[in-house]
């Protein structure tokens, strides 16, 4: 191979590894914003948003620490319809109102500007409560208990 082509090529490999997607947890129905706000709607259930980016170790350390978590991943799964949003994507999205926007400025709308944060939405996109930074199990638990008890007293209303 020509050194030209090798180092084009080796160039491509570069790029295309720091473009790579940031990661979700394993084993979560993850989907795009756009689609989790639309299962939101349909099913009627909150909106959980997790902005991470590629890279991030505090986004890692979640993870592995309390999104590995049998009982957690019981509640979110069951509670939630769940987002990922990759804070420095250009990935674009279109919003309920038509609207299209990259994850990016989602990422800074919602005020991501570090990660990772999770927040907890209506259907509609309005936050509820917001996570910033390195979660323990005991922390997301508790944030579920949270969004929980606040939708059984408005239930009851």
């Amino acid at each position: 191979m020509p050194p030209f082509a090798r180092s084009t090529l080796l160039g491509l490999l570069l790029i295309s590894g720091a473009a790579a997607w940031a990661e979700a947890p394993d084993g979560y129905a993850f989907k795009p914003f756009d689609q989790a706000m639309q299962q939101a709607r349909d099913e009627g259930k909150p909106l959980f948003v997790y902005f991470g980016r590629y890279g991030c170790g505090y986004c890692e350390k979640t993870n592995k620490e309390a999104f590995s978590d049998a009982q957690v991943k019981e509640r979110y799964s069951a509670h939630y319809a769940l987002a990922y949003v990759d804070a420095e994507s250009g990935e674009r999205l279109r919003l309920p109102s038509g609207e299209r926007i990259t994850e990016r400025e989602l990422g800074t709308r919602y005020d991501a500007f570090v990660t990772p944060v999770f927040s907890f939405m209506t259907p509609d996109g309005e936050t509820v409560l917001r996570l910033v930074g390195v979660q323990r199990i005991e922390d997301l638990l508790e944030a579920d208990a949270k969004i929980q008890e606040a939708l059984a007293v408005a239930g009851a209303s």
